[in-house]
Formats: structure tokens, sequence, C-alpha cells
């Protein structure tokens, strides 16, 4: 499911979030960019169009918004964060060769949790690695990449 960059200015209006012009450029560029950014790709992505911009204010959008819950940060690689609009039950694919991330849709709610019952669950997330069909050798098929 896209995510429209009005969709989350109206969630900024009702919990109350008032963002600068740099945040909101951020936050922009989420909504116009699904490949799961990292905060430096989102930098150097903004970079020319607002020379202010620094990496701190970044780096303190992201958590903000992650803290109101408009964005998620997905971490399939220990040492690496990006962060993704669509804050809905869904899962990850990380290609192993050309790294891209590719959204898929599943029923989290399925996974049997029973050893979890006494247990408060604050995040789901399900994250498969492998190779894209654009990668696997002899493989004409295109992925859409969400």
């Amino acid at each position: 499911m896209k995510v429209q960059f009005e969709d989350l200015l109206n969630e900024l209006k009702i919990k109350k979030i008032r963002l600068s012009h740099q945040r909101l450029k951020v936050l922009e560029y989420l909504a116009q960019n699904y490949n799961h950014p990292t905060a430096d790709q989102i930098y150097n992505g903004l970079h020319d169009d607002v020379p202010t911009l620094s990496k701190t204010t970044v780096y303190n959008t992201l958590n903000s918004l992650a803290d109101a819950g408009l964005v998620r940060a997905i971490n399939i690689e220990d040492n690496e964060i990006r962060y993704d609009v669509n804050t809905d039950d869904h899962g990850h694919f990380k290609c192993e060769s050309c790294k891209k991330i590719y959204d898929f849709d599943i029923d989290i709610n399925l996974f049997k949790t029973h050893e979890l019952d006494n247990f408060e669950i604050n995040d789901k997330n399900v994250y498969f690695k492998g190779i894209c069909p654009d990668c696997l050798p002899g493989t004409k098929i295109n992925v859409q990449e969400q």
C-alpha cells in the first residue's frame, strides 16, 4: 500500500506534531521513495535541494516520526537501519545481491505465539533474505519494487 504525503500531513495534524520545512522535506522524501532508504540516503537525496539540512536533523526527524508511529524503522542487517512510511503489518525481502528491499503482504497475526501469551508484543516483523528475480541468472521476470 502506497502512503500519500497528504495522508502523512493529516496524521501530523491529528497528532499535533509541527515540523519545520527541513523535517517536512524528510517526510516528503520518504513518501516519494519506497526503496526503504537509510538516513544517509535521505540526507544525500535532499542535501542539494535543502543545503541547510544536517544529518542530525535527518536522524532526529526519523526518530520523531518513528516515535509518532508515522515511520517504521526496519533493521534487516545488524548495521543498517532503513525507514518505511508503510507502517501497516507487512513483510520485507532483502536481495543479497542488489540490496533492494521489497515489501510483501503477510498476515503476521496467523503466526502461532502461544509461548508468548504472557508477553506484551510491541512490534512484529518478518524479514526474508535471498536473491530477487532481477538478480537470479536466467530469470527474465521483473519484480516491481514497492
